[in-house]
């Protein structure tokens, strides 16, 4: 979350920070079953559906971001641009954005829609 009076930093066109860290990458729906689904069985998965004209999504991905990094490879996170690839958020009936999930197992488990406090979330 922003600072008040901090601008959301802007969404880059690899997704917020670039998918540059470890445990954090930009999906699509051609890695969706290796980057979620497999992954999934051996650690826990959290999916950030978001768009770069999303504005609550600059809020709340840098949020999950920093709470994934600090969990130190204990989750991973997808990062999937619902314009590019529409597949799986319409199959997962992701109807507004920001949405995320969280999956274990091959199975989502957990998830909501719309920004959150940073507060509320953990990794």
């Amino acid at each position: 979350m922003n600072l008040i009076g901090d601008k959301p930093a802007p969404i880059q066109a690899g997704g917020p920070n670039g998918g540059k860290s470890a445990h954090i990458k930009d999906g699509t729906d051609a890695s969706f079953m290796a980057d979620v689904i497999e992954a999934s069985k051996t650690q826990p998965v959290i999916v950030d559906f978001w768009a770069t004209w999303c504005g609550p999504c600059r809020q709340l991905t840098p949020a999950l971001e920093k709470a994934v990094t600090a969990a130190g490879g204990a989750v991973k996170l997808v990062k999937i641009d619902v314009d590019k690839n529409p597949g799986y958020s319409g199959q997962l009936r992701v109807q507004s954005i920001p949405t995320v999930y969280a999956f274990v197992n091959g199975q989502p488990v957990d998830g909501f829609q719309g920004a959150v406090p940073e507060s509320e979330i953990k990794a």
